[in-house]
């Protein structure tokens, strides 16, 4: 029996949190046709399942995937458009390791079927859920606020130069939420005594990807912020990738400020608009 693609849970406020990269499940008839380094899973968002957690604190809702991002990136269009035409980036079935390593054994690459297949399969149960919560999300509230999560290794030359600034928040240069909430995060980041000790940047490298850019729709009040963390600042990033608790900890304190942000910044957006 094939694994449940996602875990769910239900929280009842305006904001639901989606961590699409954690997954680290492949099935046996993807994972035999792979490469021994793709097993090792280097790019995966490790631990943030464990640094989100906090959720549970602001009943937030959580989603996140069970399979690895190698078998279907769920932060890509079904079609595979370009997130940033013109850079390098990996697809919806990737080939390749953000060092460009191979993941799969020659000639064992997916071709069209399986890659439908693996849409019918992984891509749309997990996006079916995303949009029936903040649908339910939005009916009840009269808004809906979706936090993409992510991690990277701070230093990943085939994307960009040097390392990584700590947090990299991208909204699409402000096109998938509204620029209050923006405002409201970069006021957070300035004030919080918890953020002096990371750097950070809004639409930097990484101004959001797929689910960002699709389900932030500010017009219909459903706003949408991707968050890619450096992962030096949590764990450690050479194998086994080990968790870091201390380092952690303190990350999870800015993340309760940021959350507390959002949802003082929804309930204000949504009592300004019933005063109009």
């Amino acid at each position: 029996m094939m694994k449940k693609t996602y875990t769910f849970s239900h929280g009842n406020s305006p904001i639901l949190i989606s961590i699409p990269h954690a997954g680290t499940v492949i099935p046996k008839n993807i994972s035999c046709n792979m490469t021994p380094n793709a097993l090792k899973m280097p790019d995966t968002d490790w631990h943030l399942p464990i640094l989100y957690d906090i959720a549970k604190a602001y009943d937030v809702s959580v989603l996140s995937a069970q399979y690895l991002r190698y078998v279907i990136d769920l932060n890509r269009s079904p079609d595979d458009t370009s997130l940033y035409p013109g850079q390098d980036t990996t697809g919806l079935c990737t080939i390749d390791t953000f060092n460009r390593e191979p993941l799969y054994l020659e000639g064992k690459y997916p071709d069209k079927t399986e890659i439908k297949s693996r849409i019918d399969q992984f891509w749309k149960p997990y996006h079916n859920k995303l949009e029936s919560e903040l649908k339910r999300i939005h009916e009840i509230h009269g808004i809906a606020l979706l936090w993409d999560a992510h991690s990277i290794a701070s230093h990943v030359p085939r994307f960009f130069n040097g390392q990584l600034p700590d947090l990299n928040f991208g909204t699409v240069d402000i096109q998938s939420c509204d620029e209050s909430l923006q405002e409201a995060l970069e006021i957070s980041m300035q004030k919080s005594l918890h953020a002096k000790k990371y750097s950070h940047v809004f639409n930097g490298r990484f101004k959001g990807g797929y689910i960002t850019r699709h389900y932030g729709m500010p017009t219909i009040n459903i706003h949408a912020i991707q968050l890619e963390i450096s992962q030096c600042i949590y764990m450690q990033e050479k194998p086994p990738y080990k968790y870091e608790p201390e380092l952690a900890n303190y990350l999870k304190y800015l993340l309760g400020d940021l959350l507390e942000t959002c949802l003082a910044w929804a309930n204000c957006h949504k009592e300004s608009e019933l005063s109009v």
